[in-house]
């Protein structure tokens, strides 16, 4: 599943977020994602901007102030969640409030809630996008191995209806129970990710998706803030089974995620080359592909006489030889041949 994360690059105009489901779409994407937000309930007046969004958006406002230049409202998610129908791409966004996450839910009726790498430790979050009964894809970018358990653990309560007063400790034992696991084999996919826009290709660190696919025995894919598209095309290979990349119309719009963003040629580009990677991964088993069998008498060799032999001689390896075509005796018996009697002629190059 391919993601093209519009995120906030629409700029808090719906103009922009309409472009860009048309962006998605026209690229191939399976699914256009944003982020659902109240600025007031994401970010306390003293949040800082991260260094990337300084970068990028200056230091003249804090967090908050950048946020509520960003947010949209419900009337925008109703235009957008339409075009997204009439284009035929799916719609997911990622909630940062239970309220948020309530209108995906009640009003925009998703199937599945992205979860960013920030609310891995936002339990109350993850508590009640469990009891929504949604599948959930959670980034874990900034997460330990054991943050991400305690996440699951989470969810897993909040899936299986845990009974027991919230608390780590029931979290724990749900995580560990067999209800537990049903559960979040049927609704979680985790994605790795490296928090940083963009992230260095020596940050990236792809074999940890392989570590988390051990770990929880869960799908896996990759959240890539990389530059250009031939990690996310390398975490396919590396069987990722989403992948979520960030759209922008131009990279050089004003706004804190645009730089480290695809722009719709390059992400079309990125869609063709994951589906070539899928076509190319096949069923693993090792067998002669059908474009290969008509090329096996040509490129493969035969047990042919090596120059006349008379009916009657000793076959050798002076007058044995392997020739090309592989219409004959496979050479794999060559020492089965040797020092038997040959029971008639043959000319040079005869196959036996």
């Amino acid at each position: 599943m391919i993601i093209a994360e519009a995120g906030v690059n629409h700029n808090g105009s719906r103009e922009l977020a309409l472009k860009l489901v048309e962006a998605a779409a026209d690229a191939g994407a399976d699914v256009v994602k944003f982020q659902v937000f109240r600025a007031e309930a994401l970010a306390a007046a003293s949040a800082p901007k991260a260094g990337y969004q300084v970068q990028t958006t200056g230091s003249g406002q804090n967090q908050l102030e950048m946020l509520r230049r960003l947010e949209l409202g419900e009337a925008d998610f109703h235009a957008i969640r339409r075009h997204c129908r009439e284009r035929g791409i799916r719609f997911l966004a990622t909630p940062f409030d239970e309220q948020s996450l309530d209108d995906l839910v009640n009003t925009h009726e998703v199937e599945a809630i992205k979860l960013g790498s920030g609310e891995v430790t936002n339990a109350p979050l993850l508590l009640h996008a469990a009891r929504t009964g949604r599948a959930v894809i959670l980034s874990t970018g900034m997460s330990a191995l054991k943050e991400v358990e305690e996440a699951l653990g989470v969810l897993a309560y909040g899936y299986a209806s845990g009974q027991e007063k919230p608390s780590q400790d029931a979290f724990g034992k749900t995580f560990h129970s067999a209800p537990g696991q049903d559960a979040l084999r049927g609704k979680v996919t985790l994605l790795h990710c490296t928090t940083e826009y963009p992230a260095a290709y020596e940050d990236v660190n792809l074999k940890a998706m392989d570590t988390l696919r051990a770990a929880f025995g869960l799908p896996v894919g990759l959240s890539d803030h990389t530059p250009g598209i031939h990690v996310a095309v390398a975490a396919v290979a590396r069987g990722a089974m989403v992948i979520e990349k960030h759209l922008t119309l131009d990279r050089t719009l004003p706004g804190p995620d645009h730089r480290a963003s695809l722009e719709p040629g390059e992400f079309r580009q990125l869609v063709t080359a994951i589906r070539q990677v899928e076509a190319a991964l096949g069923s693993g088993v090792k067998a002669p592909a059908p474009g290969e069998l008509a090329n096996v008498p040509i490129a493969r060799r035969s047990l042919v006489a090596a120059r006349d032999i008379r009916k009657g001689e000793t076959f050798t390896a002076e007058n044995l030889a392997v020739k090309r075509p592989g219409t004959g005796t496979s050479p794999m018996r060559y020492w089965e041949w040797l020092g038997r009697i040959a029971e008639r002629d043959y000319k040079k190059d005869q196959p036996l």
